[in-house]
């Protein structure tokens, strides 16, 4: 194998396992608890820390596919009795936006 068809390959693999990776800040009693039923429900080995988040995750996507968002109206006309005392043009509004957004991203 040429020098460069290895490297190509270890950093594909590299991307490949980078992907799928999640990091996550939580609170540190809840990590305890966590770690501490992971391992008794899925045992002290390699991986049952990585089975339990998937576990974890899989139960809090199909909760939230089964919440039925429905409304009826238009939603232009809610927009709008939303938005009704508002005094700020389009443009102004993104801006703002876009400004408590990158604070909140910041903190």
């Amino acid at each position: 194998m040429v020098f460069w068809q290895y490297v190509y390959l270890v950093l594909l693999l590299y991307f490949l396992l980078v992907m799928w990776l999640i990091r996550a800040k939580i609170d540190g009693r809840l990590e305890l608890r966590f770690r501490e039923l992971a391992m008794r429900r899925f045992g002290y080995g390699k991986g049952a820390l990585s089975r339990a988040v998937e576990e974890a995750i899989l139960r809090w996507v199909s909760s939230v596919e089964e919440e039925s968002v429905f409304f009826e109206g238009d939603p232009v006309e809610v927009i709008d009795s939303v938005l009704s005392d508002v005094r700020l043009d389009s443009v102004e509004l993104q801006h703002r936006i876009k400004d408590i957004w990158v604070s909140k991203v910041l903190e």
